[in-house]
């Protein structure tokens, strides 16, 4: 039986008759850290719901990363699913910042699923409105604010998905995730720091706890 706490917080709605096809066609795996998903170009096979862990969603242009959201547990991907009514080929990579556990829905049978339980529709516009508000976030952090607060932001967004403050980032993983340079990365941080915004350790960079307190 898959993991029946999932189920039944995820999809319990559904009712009983969903829940054995769910058994009867889902398989659960588990995703190491730094592992590729799925890339651009790629064919989408199955639905990715997250049990466990957090995974990166992101384009690339000129190999810098424009990340536009981040699946988190219990989470689906949008972008996945909304290939699914096109040609389910996937428009953006997707990457485990952690190690994950992931629920893998066949396409197909999500085909049959939206026809033979149509209150599952609720779930998707859910997960849809979830990830166009962060590509929203996204979109606001990227135009209208400064690179000084989208390197707090991008640390205070790291610092909730993985429960770790501080957190374990480097320059040019920011630099990449935002989409500029280490250099500029770098010198960004040192001000931050001057001004106390933040603190690097050689435990990560940490956000003061008069700072943490504003995390969500």
């Amino acid at each position: 039986m898959i993991n029946n706490q999932f189920i039944l917080n995820k999809f319990g709605f559904l009712g009983e008759d969903f829940s054995k096809e769910l058994n009867k066609h889902a398989v659960i795996t588990d995703i190491k850290a730094k592992t590729e998903i799925i890339r651009e170009g790629q064919k989408n096979k199955f639905v990715p719901f997250l049990i466990k862990g957090s995974i990166k969603v992101f384009t690339l242009n000129d190999g810098r990363e424009l990340i536009y959201y981040y699946i988190r547990m219990n989470d689906s991907c949008l972008m996945t699913f909304s290939s699914i009514f096109t040609d389910c080929v996937s428009r953006v990579y997707a990457v485990a910042e952690e190690d994950s556990e992931v629920l893998l829905i066949p396409v197909s049978v999500v085909h049959e699923w939206l026809i033979k339980f149509p209150e599952i529709n609720k779930l998707f516009y859910y997960e849809y409105d979830k990830r166009f508000s962060d590509i929203m976030n996204m979109v606001n952090d990227a135009v209208f604010h400064r690179l000084d607060k989208r390197v707090i932001n991008y640390i205070k967004q790291q610092i909730l998905i993985t429960g770790n403050n501080p957190v374990k980032l480097t320059h040019r993983e920011i630099a990449s995730n935002l989409g500029t340079s280490r250099e500029v990365v770098s010198r960004v941080l040192k001000k931050v720091e001057n001004e106390g915004e933040l603190i690097q350790t050689k435990e990560g960079i940490k956000i003061p706890v008069n700072e943490n307190v504003r995390l969500g």
